[in-house]
């Protein structure tokens, strides 16, 4: 049975939705609640005023990045989204995956997208950002990846510290995810490793963002952490384009400040805000992009940096010709499969349990996701960790709020294709498990295909996304070390679009201690300055 089964009962959910939107929308209307740093929605608000930091994304790397850059200056952090507080499809537990299920143009939480190879995707559009729609694993990425960015691993050390001392959880096994530890067992994937933060080889138990009592904890949450009177967040506004001047006598251009609209559609109106502009240069702060793999290199071609032929089919004004923006986009390929027979009453839950298999290459995950109201289906998917196919990013629209256009080549190189099959008959070992058989109460169970010209048929037909994308902004191409963009000053990104792999088991825990690693680093330079 394919997935795009499930899609279909997404419809069912709508009526669903409508019973929260009076709740979400008056808890949204009182954004500030018991915070205690500053949140507004008010576009006005923010228009003309400075700070020493604007960071542009309140995702999973913005909100750790702004916290820790709000211990010595101000910092306005603006999300295209709402608040996740009192959205009980966020913070509940029992309400994993229904977020995902309901979107619109403009003020869902979740955004979606369709790839150019026609793939439906998702994109957060939340204070929080996917780590506020995610399933919540926790799980650090290897120190050979840490190595490779060429990171101080004491200070990744201590920046994941801090994260897992705010946000992060031991879980209690659920009986579907006991279940899948031992189907993994069974399958071959070894050693059993128990739980562990760490990226290890077998089978193991990862951290969580939900507590003990199902709640969800966000990357917004890291806010707390920070300077709250140094801190502003404006809600439900997108950033349009970022404001360049030129230095002195040269033509190098330097970040001023940033565009921005209101994310809801009601206006085109822009509006501005500023970094504080110090008598002595060197002191000047920066914009930071942090709005994601899709958001950061769209706005930086929106800004008039890219690839010249790009920007020119829209008219927008060159301000640097950066030919990688965009380039080298990722998404890691995933093959899911159903194992039980027909829909169930069970409650949704999120996978915790995860199999890292074949040198690293594969991993494993199982869950039970909504598709309609009372109705769930269990799945047992794999992602392809490293694969070699890569594609690219373009503008199709002027407008930030929309998606840019996107294609990810999915399973395109002959060797992401040949791993597709050896996932394929894992999962089928997976599915075929006795401890899986046991707990859905039937006899042996055979799922997929057996061949390889039959899994390689299955891959092709059934590839979609792990949520997992990443690049448009790499290291050594668009952005230095020090995740500065090259060509221009007072700018740079600091997200996933960045990373040429997806860290670890997957990215949240790495891009919430990027946030933090980096917003250490900027600190410590500023000192020295």
């Amino acid at each position: 049975m394919e997935l795009s089964q499930i899609k279909r009962g997404y419809k069912l959910l709508t009526a669903f939705f409508f019973l929260f939107a009076h709740l979400y929308m008056s808890l949204a209307a009182e954004p500030q609640g018991s915070r205690l740093w500053y949140m507004t929605s008010d576009v006005k608000e923010i228009a003309g005023k400075s700070y020493d930091y604007i960071v542009v994304g309140g995702g999973t790397t913005g909100c750790p990045l702004a916290a820790t850059l709000s211990q010595r200056f101000s910092v306005l952090l603006i999300e295209r989204g709402r608040s996740p507080y009192g959205n009980p499809l966020i913070v509940d537990k029992n309400y994993y995956g229904f977020s995902l299920l309901q979107t619109d143009k403009y003020t869902s939480v979740a955004q979606s997208f369709t790839s150019e190879d026609g793939v439906s995707n998702i994109r957060g559009r939340v204070l929080g950002g996917s780590s506020a729609i995610n399933g919540g694993i926790y799980s650090r990425a290897r120190v050979d990846f840490v190595r490779k960015a060429g990171w101080d691993e004491e200070v990744v050390r201590d920046a994941y510290k801090w994260v897992e001392s705010k946000i992060v959880f031991q879980p209690e096994l659920t009986p579907w995810q006991a279940t899948t530890e031992f189907s993994l067992l069974e399958a071959g994937i070894l050693p059993y490793n128990g739980f562990s933060l760490e990226h290890i080889q077998g089978t193991k138990i990862s951290g969580s963002v939900f507590d003990e009592c199902g709640k969800r904890h966000t990357s917004a949450d890291l806010l707390e952490a920070g300077n709250p009177k140094r801190i502003t967040v404006l809600l439900d506004a997108t950033v349009k384009s970022i404001i360049f001047h030129n230095t002195g006598n040269s033509n190098r251009s330097r970040a001023h400040g940033i565009r921005f609209m209101q994310s809801n559609g009601s206006s085109y109106e822009t509006h501005e805000a500023y970094l504080k502009q110090p008598k002595d240069s060197s002191s000047w702060g920066d914009v930071i992009l942090a709005a994601g793999a899709l958001g950061s290199p769209q706005i930086l071609l929106l800004s008039g940096i890219g690839p010249q032929n790009n920007l020119q089919n829209f008219n927008i004004p060159l301000v640097l010709h950066l030919k990688d923006v965009g380039k080298g986009m990722q998404d890691n390929p995933c093959i899911a499969i159903l194992v039980d027979s027909k829909p169930q009453n069970r409650s949704p839950d999120p996978p915790q349990v995860v199999g890292i298999a074949d040198d690293f290459k594969i991993i494993v995950e199982g869950g039970i996701i909504p598709i309609s109201l009372n109705k769930t289906r269990i799945t047992v998917a794999a992602k392809i960790a490293f694969p070699a196919s890569k594609g690219q990013l373009e503008l199709n629209n002027t407008d930030p709020r929309q998606n840019p256009a996107v294609k990810f080549n999915y399973l395109a190189d002959e060797k992401d294709l040949e791993e597709c099959v050896k996932m394929g008959q894992l999962l089928n070992r997976v599915a075929k498990s006795k401890s899986i058989a046991f707990f859905l109460g039937m006899e042996h169970q055979n799922k997929l295909m057996s061949t390889g010209d039959e899994l390689r048929k299955f891959c092709r037909k059934n590839v979609r996304t792990y949520y997992h994308y990443h690049g448009g902004c790499a290291v050594g191409s668009v952005v230095d070390k020090d995740y500065r963009v090259y060509g221009v000053d007072g700018l740079r990104v600091i997200d996933g679009s960045t990373f040429s792999e997806s860290p670890g088991t997957n990215p949240m825990a790495t891009l919430l201690m990027l946030g933090r690693y980096q917003g250490i680093k900027i600190l410590r330079e500023r000192e020295t300055v």
